[in-house]
Parts: C-alpha cells; sequence; structure tokens
C-alpha cells in the first residue's frame, strides 16, 4: 500500500502563487507515476500535471501550462506542484494520486492511490 500525504493550499489573490507538496509512503518502489488532479464545486474531477517517479517526464493540462510546475523531490519522496499567476478559476480541492501501472497518465481511473486533498482558494 501506498499512503500520499498533501499539503500546502490555502487562500491566495488573484496573480499570487502557491507549492502544494504530495509526500509518498509505503510501498513507493512500485510507483510509475505521479499526478495531481482538482475538482470544483458542481464540477468533475480533472487532470492538472503528472510526473513520471524518475522525474524525466511531465504533462500538463492546457489550462495550467506556462503557470503550474511539477516537480519530484527523489530523496523525500514528495512531488511538488508550484502554482504561478493563479487565477479565480483555479479554485478547487487538488488531489495528489499515484500510479504503478503507467509512468504517464492524464485520467484519473490510471491512478491507484489518492490523497485526502487539500483546498486551494484564489480570490478575485
Amino acid at each position: 500500500q501506498v499512503q500520499l500525504v498533501e499539503s500546502g493550499g490555502g487562500l491566495v489573490q488573484a496573480g499570487g502563487s502557491l507549492r502544494l507538496s504530495c509526500a509518498a509512503s509505503g510501498r513507493t518502489a512500485s510507483l510509475r507515476a505521479v499526478g495531481w488532479f482538482r475538482q470544483a464545486p458542481g464540477k468533475e474531477r480533472e487532470f492538472v500535471a503528472t510526473i513520471s517517479y524518475s522525474g524525466a517526464s511531465t504533462r500538463y493540462h492546457d489550462s495550467v501550462k506556462g503557470r503550474f510546475t511539477i516537480s519530484r523531490d527523489n530523496a523525500m519522496n514528495t512531488v511538488h506542484l508550484q502554482m504561478n499567476s493563479l487565477k479565480p478559476e483555479d479554485t478547487a480541492v487538488y488531489y495528489c494520486a499515484a500510479a504503478e501501472g503507467f509512468s504517464i497518465a492524464t485520467l484519473a481511473r490510471l491512478y491507484d492511490y489518492w490523497g485526502q486533498g487539500t483546498q486551494v482558494t484564489v480570490s478575485s
């Protein structure tokens, strides 16, 4: 089993920045990818960004390209999501997820483990 714990959410004004972190523990040697998803009230969960566990490959949703950066700290088994130039439409609960079967995955159903989520609120 793998446990994921997110941190770093909060309230920020439009144009500001936040850094989310996802700490993985347990059987992390089985993991091949870590991703971030978000879910706004009344909307479906959507893909934000993903990184292969080696850190060699990344992929982003078009809406966050150039503003968000996903990175991996191998020593700490931690994945970060640096979010800059935040917009009110970025407001959502952000979830960290980990996959064993794919090194790059943008579909939520391909992920095996999920964190509890952290709230990000961007005020206008």
